[in-house]
């Protein structure tokens, strides 16, 4: 059974790109577009990795990262931020909140890829 991954975001080039990358890679992707919408798909079947935008509607990413994180059933989910948000105040509130690794977009295809690898592994740095 391939292993699952939800990529939260809302640009459809870079849903289409990093899909495309993943399954390439032999994962299982499913897209949530809304924050609200990521957080229940979570909730209701915990994905293997989640790949999870800062800014998204309905419901932003740091907020989605603190509810899963404060979730008993979530809070041992890998989750990978991948934002054009790329300040150290960013990285440093993600990491804060949770997060086990941080992408700045633009990104290299195979940056994406060795990331969701090293979290699929258990490993928290690339």
């Amino acid at each position: 059974m391939s292993k699952r991954v939800l990529l939260a975001e809302d640009e459809p080039n870079i849903i289409e790109s990093i899909t495309f990358l993943l399954e390439r890679a032999g994962l299982a992707v499913s897209v949530e577009t809304d924050g609200r919408a990521a957080l229940d798909a979570v909730q209701k079947d915990c994905p293997d990795v989640l790949i999870l935008d800062v800014m998204l509607p309905s419901l932003d990413g740091y907020e989605i990262l603190k509810q899963l994180r404060a979730d008993v059933n979530c809070v041992e989910l890998p989750i990978l931020m991948l934002t054009a948000k790329g300040q150290r105040e960013d990285r440093e509130t993600a990491f804060e909140h949770g997060a086990d690794l941080f992408i700045t977009k633009p990104f290299a295809n195979a940056e994406i890829v060795a990331a969701v690898e090293t979290l699929l592994e258990g490993r928290k740095s690339v």
